[in-house]
């Protein structure tokens, strides 16, 4: 049996994340797995129904916290400590990206980030098999992880979030280690977001330095609405101001899986396909034949974005319609 701590996020209604949702399709896919979903604060109602073994509440993530997460890691490693999991699974969020990191130098387990496959069937007995992105993404290594516990974090979109039900007992787990706070935060920013998360996005509508300016991307955004999708950029787009960086797909941006993945102006750099590459189809509008983009597209138009994207969102609309 491989026992699992899943730790969950929320919405922004307070319900489970999408990225919850991927990461159970996930350990259910174990042999002979038993998940555990943890989470902090008192847990929604739906819980109940999650097709997992159980639940466990930790302390709430306090309003100052700011991104440290310093109790609920000590809780997490507490509740490592005591009930000896052999994988610890988070999504590749912001906070699993953190949380994940912390948990693993404190507890002293291998960190495996980024992961698009997860299986505990290899060849030795008590190990775990994770196939994650190297060389900036350009290539999928496998892995074998023999020392236990395991944490890992799980690309958005790798997984498909699951139906299923399930009856999950709930209880709390109280920890009394108290962090002492040693970082402290002097000032947040709220970014101000409308519309589907990028990372949660069915389709992504992307734009790089070909678009030769900010302007084009009120295009962007209207042929994302259109189609129910967000809109992404390189790291070329956001370095040169045309758009935010919340918006950048990449090795040092976000990480997007969606069933579309449309690239206008995009060269293809492996820097950002490291971010994309697992879309399951992307589409290419670039006027250079030659860019890279168009070795990984499944489809492609060689032309000028300003003469095939007006046509393209007209005809969206008409099928719409």
């Amino acid at each position: 049996m491989t026992t699992v701590l899943l730790v969950a996020e929320r919405d922004d209604r307070g319900e489970i994340g999408q990225a919850t949702h991927q990461a159970i399709t996930a350990a259910n896919g174990l042999k002979d797995a038993q998940v555990t979903v943890v989470i902090a604060g008192d847990a929604p109602a739906s819980v109940t129904s999650l097709p997992v073994d159980s639940v466990v509440t930790i302390s709430p993530i306090d309003p100052a916290d700011n991104g440290i997460y310093d109790q609920v890691t000590a809780d997490l490693a507490a509740l490592v400590s005591s009930s000896g999991p052999d994988l610890v699974m988070f999504g590749k969020t912001d906070f699993g990206s953190v949380v994940g990191a912390r948990l693993a130098f404190r507890i002293g387990a291998a960190f495996a980030p980024d992961c698009v496959e997860i299986s505990n069937e290899a060849g030795v007995a008590g190990t775990v098999g994770v196939t994650r992105p190297v060389y900036g993404g350009s290539a999928l290594a496998e892995f074998e992880i023999a020392s236990l516990p395991v944490v890992v974090t799980l690309r958005a979109g790798a997984f498909e979030a699951g139906a299923g039900t399930g009856t999950p007992t709930v209880e709390p787990f109280v920890s009394d280690s108290l962090e002492s706070r040693p970082i402290v935060v002097t000032d947040t920013v709220a970014e101000t977001r409308e519309g589907v998360r990028l990372e949660d996005a069915d389709v992504v509508v992307s734009g790089g330095r070909g678009l030769g300016g900010p302007e084009p991307f009120s295009v962007l955004a209207d042929l994302a609405d259109v189609l129910g999708g967000a809109v992404g950029a390189s790291r070329a787009a956001c370095d040169a101001g045309w758009i935010d960086h919340s918006h950048q797909v990449g090795l040092t941006g976000k990480t997007v899986s969606p069933d579309v993945y449309i690239a206008v102006g995009i060269s293809g750099a492996s820097q950002h396909m490291a971010g994309c590459s697992s879309s399951r189809a992307i589409v290419a509008i670039n006027k250079d034949g030659d860019s890279n983009i168009f070795k990984e597209a499944r489809f492609g138009v060689v032309g000028d974005w300003e003469k095939v994207l007006p046509s393209f969102l007209a005809t969206v609309r008409d099928l719409k319609a």
